[in-house]
């Protein structure tokens, strides 16, 4: 978990981690979100400092409306009513979102798309998924699902994904995929990283698989900007780390999908693994704005 104290123009004046420990259950995971947030406005206020609102960014299928985080793998949430909840502990106007949500929120506010107006951030990790903000509002669908890119069909008969079909997005090209792959086909383990080194140094296998991914992801960016034709795509996660030898295969590779939809700018994500915490603050910044008008 990464939690922060961050002032209403962004800066952060104190930040902690903490492990989030989800085999202790879903449950336990809630108590320590409690837990940590109550101390860090209690440290606010030690400092000399008013809190006064929280935010929660958290992964799965989020209803912002009512607050309630749906549904989550990685943790095991099921309609957790979290906002109220932390609403209740720290008497603070609060916000819940979704994790990917506040990253793209954070870079298209303070980060790699400020001031594009059309951003799209992409995640690219374990899995793959994207925010589409417009104005600094991230767009978040009729049932809290929307930006899910990664569950684009790019290879039908590709391998199958975590959702249950074959070919989407990110059972073919995420870093999970990228080292899985390499491990099919060579026999020995690998991560996307080292996969990415390999590639880089000639290793021919490598090479095909690092080629295969970056033409996956080209394909479901080329969709992504035939549907929201944005000014600005940003890649964040651990395969943004990989730089140029991400970054210039994937736009030769991109321009060459697109006819007549403008290229956008593509960037590396530029607040690394704090975004979705900043974007959490942005948050409830949002809703203290909203409640005081």
């Amino acid at each position: 978990m990464k939690c922060a104290l961050v002032r209403p123009d962004g800066a952060t004046v104190h930040a902690e981690r903490h492990a989030t420990d989800a085999a202790r259950g879903p449950e336990a995971v809630v108590d320590t979100i409690l837990d940590v947030a109550e101390g860090l406005a209690g440290k606010a206020r030690a400092d000399g400092l008013t809190p006064v609102a929280c935010g929660i960014a958290v992964p799965g299928v989020v209803d912002e409306a009512r607050g309630i985080a749906v549904w989550s793998a990685n943790v095991g949430f099921r309609d957790v009513p979290l906002r109220e909840l932390a609403g209740t502990r720290l008497g603070l106007p609060t916000a819940l979102g979704h994790d990917v949500r506040a990253g793209g929120l954070a870079e298209a506010r303070l980060g790699a798309g400020r001031d594009a107006g059309h951003v799209l951030f992409v995640a690219i990790g374990t899995g793959i998924a994207a925010a589409h903000v417009v104005d600094g509002s991230a767009a978040v669908g009729a049932h809290g699902a929307a930006g899910e890119i990664g569950h684009i069909l790019v290879r039908p008969d590709g391998p199958r994904c975590g959702c249950g079909r074959p070919g989407c997005l990110e059972a073919v090209a995420s870093a999970s995929a990228i080292g899985r792959r390499y491990a099919e086909l060579s026999g020995a383990p690998a991560t996307a990283a080292e996969v990415a080194d390999r590639a880089a140094a000639g290793e021919p296998l490598a090479r095909r698989v690092w080629r295969e991914a970056v033409e996956a992801l080209a394909d479901g960016l080329a969709t992504g900007q035939a549907l929201f034709d944005v000014a600005t795509i940003v890649i964040g996660g651990g395969l943004a780390q990989a730089g140029p030898r991400l970054f210039d295969p994937l736009r030769a590779a991109l321009r060459e999908r697109l006819t007549f939809h403008r290229e956008p700018r593509l960037v590396a994500a530029a607040l690394g693994d704090e975004a979705g915490c900043l974007g959490a603050a942005l948050l409830a910044l949002d809703t203290l704005a909203k409640e005081s008008r």
